[in-house]
């Protein structure tokens, strides 16, 4: 057997693989078959069991109990928690072996916890965290904290909240002194609101209180509160956000900075400039959600894969 320089290989492990990184660490009782390829820097704790058409990259932790089986793939800096388990065949029958197992991919710098479910051909996302005991039946966004069975996003890592409207600062009381955001060009506004005996009115004005001139609007209401929608950047066009009723999360991200935010009044608007990532998500029962955009509907505007996004981010004036 032939090993990169410096890996380290318990005299109680069985590896037959010999793609095995420079300074990777293999316990006691782990079985990694011929076909495994395992980069640099790993640590493969006790029990641990690997099939042939699994590849870790650099710098990965396995914790004691997890077994990977053919398609799996885990990027550099992942760690997987003890006992989880992974699966390739969405219908497995005895001595039946599909003609090619679905494949399953954790992204770089992702975190899984203890006693997990990972459903087969799922992706989870760069930097994202699956919580102890959770059962992923589905994609991860980018960075996105889930938990529970099924899954559901319970927020996101490295993402400072912002206290708006009537959760931790009323909205009445902020008046113009709205908390600025980090994600590059997002800016909340503050709505005038008129009330007497009839109720209550808030209103925007171009160029007094929206930043744009709108060529379309659209509405967003009755999703359920495990969804998530949004989920991604325009090149060109610029969105104003308010909830007219209820509430809703959102989350901004310019490929450098991020912010998540509570919309919960109809005087205070979001606005959202180009190439910043958006998504919403935890919305209440009622919640209603206006949108003003800059332009009219244009599917070539839209980047919804956000290694896309952070590409144009690289290559765009910082």
């Amino acid at each position: 057997m032939t090993v990169g320089s410096g890996a380290f290989v318990h005299s109680h492990a069985l590896v037959e693989s010999t793609q095995i990184g420079p300074g990777t660490r293999i316990w006691a009782f782990v079985h990694v078959l011929p076909g495994a390829r395992i980069g640099a820097d790993c640590n493969l704790a006790d029990h641990i069991f690997i099939e042939n058409e699994v590849v870790l990259g650099d710098r990965v932790t396995l914790k004691s109990g997890v077994h990977l089986w053919d398609g799996v793939t885990l990027e550099d800096d992942v760690i997987v928690g003890p006992n989880t388990a992974f699966s390739n065949d969405p219908a497995p029958r005895s001595k039946r072996k599909p003609p090619e197992y679905l494949k399953t991919r954790v992204r770089a710098g992702a975190s899984i916890g203890a006693n997990c479910t990972i459903r087969a051909g799922v992706t989870i996302g760069p930097g994202a965290l699956v919580s102890d005991g959770a059962v992923v039946t589905r994609d991860v966004p980018p960075r996105a904290i889930v938990a529970g069975n099924p899954a559901r996003i319970v927020g996101y890592m490295d993402t400072p909240e912002v206290q708006v409207g009537g959760t931790a600062i009323s909205a009445q009381r902020l008046g113009e002194q709205l908390p600025e955001l980090q994600a590059r060009g997002a800016r909340l506004h503050t709505l005038p609101k008129i009330v007497d005996l009839r109720g209550a009115l808030s209103f925007g004005e171009i160029d007094a209180h929206l930043p744009f001139t709108p060529q379309r609007f659209f509405i967003v209401y009755d999703v359920p509160s495990e969804e998530v929608r949004g989920e991604h950047a325009h090149k060109a066009c610029h969105q104003f956000l308010i909830c007219v009723k209820g509430s809703c999360t959102i989350v901004l991200d310019d490929g450098r900075h991020r912010d998540e935010l509570r919309l919960d009044s109809a005087k205070v608007g979001l606005h959202i400039p180009p190439m910043v990532w958006g998504i919403q998500y935890r919305f209440s029962p009622d919640a209603v959600l206006l949108v003003l955009a800059s332009d009219t509907y244009d599917a070539a505007d839209y980047i919804r894969d956000y290694d896309e996004f952070l590409a144009a981010i690289g290559k765009a004036p910082t």
